[in-house]
């Protein structure tokens, strides 16, 4: 009965002739817009890219789950994987480690620091991110876009372990509400990343 009805609400409203957000081809005026005011604006420099500019427009959602999933990984300042298939990405969601295969439920999560690996086949490839999101699609994409990541192995675990010391000795001394919240902070990326590295 709810499905009824919640069927009926949907088909008067004109919500069910607007495209999503996810719509690639949706979003390109806004786009060209932008680009526009811009030269309007500052005509001697080129605009600056937007995420559109990174992303390829997605094909529909299958009509049968795909065997592997595509994943667009991307900095503020880089593409780390563009359109790569994969079998599997698991990324350190707030709520927890989330595995994303190819059919996954369309989901937005936020990232917290930590540990995100992709498999392909036997290799793993793992990287150490700050923070960020990651938006998996019905048509088994994903895109993670973190403000910062490094590949585990460029981690020095010595700095690590001195930096968890010196954050963990500015918690235990900080006398402002500032100062504890600037330590707790470096208390718990160097945490995550300590952990990264021994797992």
């Amino acid at each position: 009965m709810l499905r009824t009805a919640a069927r009926r609400i949907i088909s008067r409203s004109s919500v069910c002739c607007r495209r999503f957000s996810s719509d690639l081809e949706a979003n390109a005026p806004a786009d060209a817009a932008f680009i526009e005011a811009w030269k309007k604006i500052v005509p001697n420099i080129d605009p600056p890219k937007t995420p559109l500019a990174f992303i390829k427009p997605r094909p529909p959602n299958p009509s049968s789950i795909p065997s592997k999933l595509t994943v667009n990984f991307v900095l503020p300042y880089s593409s780390e994987l563009a359109s790569k298939e994969v079998d599997m990405v698991i990324v350190p969601a707030t709520t927890g480690q989330m595995g994303i295969l190819p059919g996954h439920v369309p989901t937005i999560t936020e990232l917290k620091p930590g540990l995100m690996s992709v498999h392909e086949g036997n290799d793993v490839k793992k990287y150490f991110i700050s923070s960020g999101f990651a938006f998996v699609h019905g048509n088994s994409y994903a895109d993670i876009l973190a403000v910062e990541a490094v590949p585990l192995d460029q981690i020095d675990s010595n700095q690590v372990q001195k930096g968890l010391a010196e954050f963990t000795q500015k918690l235990s001394s900080a006398s402002t509400d500032l100062e504890k919240a600037e330590a707790q902070i470096g208390v718990d990326v160097h945490s995550a990343l300590n952990s990264a590295l021994s797992g």
